[in-house]
């Protein structure tokens, strides 16, 4: 059996009511991701941002509940109106537009990069490329699989989901499996 580790944000909060503990860390994470979206190189169907890079590090750091109720509530908050998404945007439009599959595919990375970071993989810089690696994969077999549904040409989508962000999403995963445990380190 593998014994589950707390996360960063479990380990420095102790003294904080659970329920206000989630909903502070939960909206911090959304505003986080929220943040790294206005980071953009835009392109088209597809910009190019930060997210991935926050989608990481979110999941890592929350854990797999937390991290997925982060990206849950970056998706309504951006859903509702306000300026979430890449480049400022925001609307229900977003939400069946080209680039719905990623946002999907974040709650689903959130989650096992949590669940892995839970187990310790996170803390290491040999073994944190894992849950990084794991993450970004999820995000682009959700995101490509929508946009080759929405384009109505899996080689297109291949051609404008992914092969454009591999080169930066390999340096966003790096940095992350670096910061990470640095992060643990320098706690520590």
């Amino acid at each position: 059996m593998i014994a589950l580790v707390p996360t960063l944000s479990i380990k420095y909060f102790p003294n904080v009511s659970n329920r206000i503990k989630d909903i502070v860390l939960i909206l911090f994470g959304s505003w986080f991701v929220a943040l790294f979206a206005q980071i953009e190189i835009p392109l088209q169907p597809v910009p190019i941002t930060g997210q991935t890079f926050a989608v990481l590090l979110v999941g890592a750091l929350l854990g797999s509940k937390r991290g997925a109720m982060a990206m849950i509530a970056y998706i309504f908050q951006g859903g509702m109106g306000l300026p979430f998404f890449a480049g400022g945007a925001s609307g229900l439009s977003i939400l069946t537009g080209a680039t719905v599959g990623y946002l999907v595919g974040f709650v689903g990375a959130a989650y096992i990069i949590g669940l892995l970071a839970e187990r310790g993989l996170e803390r290491n810089v040999n073994t944190s490329l894992i849950p990084f690696f794991i993450g970004t994969v999820i995000i682009y077999v959700f995101g490509v699989t929508w946009l080759a549904i929405v384009l109505n040409n899996f080689s297109q989508a291949i051609q404008f989901g992914l092969l454009p962000f591999l080169i930066g999403d390999v340096i966003k995963l790096i940095v992350a499996a670096i910061v990470l445990p640095s992060a643990w380190k320098f706690i520590k």
